[in-house]
């Protein structure tokens, strides 16, 4: 419930655009006495507007009439059925997450607190080959009950349009907009099988693809470390591109390898757009262990090189020198052929398993660089829950064994459930990523709180503060770019890339997705050793035209929509 609050001033140091003393807070006249015969339900008086296009700011008075912003200049006061006094506050586009693992985890938690409470009201979910739909096929069963294994739900959906439907009987706080995950309609196919497709199979593949984009899907993903993605070859995913090209759609790639072959595995992203004329997204670039690190500017020069001969291709990046993901990625491909089960069945065959026990020491050696880099962040079961927040050599000294069979052994354990952080990349380096002109700010992160099964894990801070950490530490502190850069790579590039021509920008018409923030005091968190910590100077956020944050608190409201494309 909103109450009426009186704006307090508060003293701030100027910072860019000029922030100085503030008077916060929604201005409303009790509930059921508002006057609805003002011409706006909310004027936002006095902030400062950075319109996402990265000019500099300037100022007016916004005016939202229901879901949209209905005009911009000098408004008066009584105008508005509530008030928004937003003086000394930056006024931007809610933030696009372009690359968000939400689609699971909004259904258990649909206020979104970790996403919305750092500024984000738009998510591009299904990334890195997995999407939540469709639902069907060899796997569904299985599929079904890793769904309710972590999160406790059963997901009451078969396709795209089903899935689009539910989160909005459900009413979610934030948008939501989905990509089709390659690996996930491969699985519903023919499961995690190492094999080329039939020309059947291929064809109810290509088939899905259609679909999915004709219910509203933006694209499609690929997570090309992952199973079944690491089996799927290059020709395959050109066939399903040409088929989200033709439907003005999205091609994001989780690429092949992010260490010793980076610059190959960008090449072959490129190479994809190319080839189906689809525009291209590289997912969360970077270049992983110190041996690798010389890579990233020249993975950047690909880039650059693409885009002046014609190809749309741009890249997310989060700001951060740590990933996170599952410990089976640190395996052969050819011991995850059949899936999870397959794997530990040959770790428990001797000679098959010194040949995997070899061969992940040696990715370890450069992914992410060593046994002490890879810091364990979940569990499925209770009896390694203490190990959480460990790295392998710990748990290796605590155990008596080599951090290897440390690795090995937590995987049969948990019948290969264990998520980590690796701590692999270079400061410089995210840098070099962050500051380039055709990168993207993308958390990789997905919404949780602290509480639930989230609260059992140590998950990347990136989760709770990616956007501050961009605006506090790399921009105001670091000085990479310039505030109306910074929001310009979280609002209308993400927009464009993924087609949204509602969202992203501070302009009549469009959508009142709105976040007011302190640009001299936003901050992320959020840490490694303490993850489920909100940001700081995120004010207030609109979705849709309503209030869900309020002085940096969540009001519990869910005015979110299921997104679809056009």
């Amino acid at each position: 419930m909103l109450m009426t609050h009186v704006p307090r001033s508060i003293s701030r140091r100027r910072f860019l655009q000029g922030a100085s003393s503030a008077a916060l807070g929604l201005v409303t006249a009790p509930l059921g006495a508002l006057d609805t015969s003002a011409p706006f339900d909310i004027v936002i008086r006095g902030g400062s507007i950075l319109d996402g296009d990265g000019g500099t700011a300037w100022s007016a008075d916004i005016g939202i009439r229901g879901d949209t912003i209905a005009a911009l200049g000098a408004i008066a006061p009584d105008q508005g059925a509530q008030l928004l006094d937003a003086s000394g506050l930056v006024v931007a586009p809610g933030f696009i997450d372009i690359h968000s693992h939400s689609d699971d985890p909004i259904i258990r938690y649909p206020r979104a607190e970790s996403r919305v409470l750092q500024g984000i009201t738009t998510e591009l979910t299904g990334n890195c080959g997995y999407s939540a739909a469709p639902l069907a096929g060899v796997n569904e069963s299985a599929r079904r009950k890793a769904f309710r294994d972590n999160l406790g739900l059963d997901p009451d959906w078969t396709d795209v349009a089903s899935y689009l439907e539910a989160l909005e009987t459900l009413g979610i706080s934030i948008n939501q907009a989905l990509l089709l995950g390659q690996g996930s309609l491969r699985e519903n196919v023919i499961g995690g099988a190492d094999r080329a497709l039939t020309e059947k199979e291929m064809r109810s593949l290509l088939d899905a693809v259609q679909e999915g984009m004709e219910q509203g899907a933006f694209g499609l993903s690929t997570g090309l470390e992952y199973e079944p993605g690491i089996f799927t070859p290059t020709p395959e995913i050109i066939a399903m591109a040409r088929i989200v090209a033709r439907n003005g759609g999205l091609y994001a790639s989780h690429i092949r390898n992010e260490v010793a072959t980076v610059l190959g595995a960008v090449a072959e992203a490129i190479e994809i757009g190319r080839r189906s004329e689809t525009r291209v997204q590289v997912s969360h670039l970077k270049a992983v262990g110190a041996p690798n690190w010389s890579k990233q500017a020249p993975a950047l020069e690909l880039l650059e090189t693409a885009r002046e001969r014609g190809l749309d291709v741009l890249a997310d990046a989060y700001p951060y020198t740590a990933y996170s993901t599952i410990l089976t990625v640190l395996t052969p491909a050819w011991a995850r052929d059949g899936g999870q089960d397959a794997l530990l069945g040959r770790l428990g065959d001797p000679a098959q398993r010194a040949r995997i026990r070899t061969e992940v020491e040696h990715t370890v050696s450069e992914d992410p660089g060593g046994f002490d880099l890879i810091v364990i962040s979940s569990v499925s079961t209770e009896r390694n829950r203490d190990l959480i927040g460990s790295n392998l050599e710990t748990i290796a000294e605590r155990r008596s064994i080599a951090p290897i069979e440390a690795l090995l052994r937590l995987l049969e354990e948990e019948n290969g459930n264990v998520s980590y952080v690796g701590h692999g990349m270079s400061e410089a380096n995210v840098e070099l990523v962050l500051a380039h002109p055709q990168v993207m700010i993308g958390s990789d992160g997905e919404a949780m709180a602290p509480e639930g099964p989230a609260a059992e894990k140590r998950p990347h801070p990136r989760a709770y503060g990616t956007y501050p950490r961009v605006l506090g530490h790399y921009c105001r502190e670091r000085r990479l770019f310039d505030l109306p850069t910074a929001i310009r790579k979280m609002t209308s590039m993400p927009a464009d890339q993924i087609g949204l021509t509602d969202r992203g920008r501070i302009a009549r018409g469009k959508k009142a997705d709105l976040v007011l923030f302190d640009a001299a005091e936003v901050a992320d968190r959020a840490t490694f050793q303490q993850p489920h910590r909100y940001s700081a100077g995120i004010n207030h956020v609109l979705v849709n035209g309503q209030p869900v944050v309020v002085d940096g608190e969540h009001t519990g409201r869910r005015p979110g929509r299921a997104l679809r494309s056009s």
